[in-house]
């Protein structure tokens, strides 16, 4: 294995900087409006730290642990409520019969 293909063979799905494959597109460096769901995201992230249901390393770690397919295709906020979501799931606070039963009420 060359030098290259070996260090984009340890990187971690979040982790693009260099990565050939997206060496060659445009970053948009322009600042984006934040919609009402990545307002209300952002809010919920800020309430689990303030009552100690869940840390800013925990929403990071769960967010580098998202399968790359799913990473790529997510948006910025929707990585954010997917790693809150399996936080949640994983430390009790919600159960999987409760998440699937207030998802088919939306």
């Amino acid at each position: 294995m060359d030098k290259e293909a070996e260090r984009e063979a340890k990187r971690a799905t979040h982790d693009l900087g260099g990565a050939s494959k997206f060496m060659c597109e445009a970053v948009d460096v322009e600042p984006h409006e934040l919609t009402e769901f990545d307002r209300q995201v952002d809010a919920l992230r800020g309430v689990l730290g303030a009552k100690a249901v869940m840390t800013v390393d925990e929403l990071r770690r769960g967010i580098e642990a998202i399968p790359e397919a799913d990473y790529l295709r997510l948006s910025y906020y929707r990585r954010w409520i997917r790693s809150i979501t399996d936080n949640l799931l994983k430390h009790g606070v919600i159960t999987e019969a409760e998440l699937r039963a207030e998802l088919e009420k939306a």
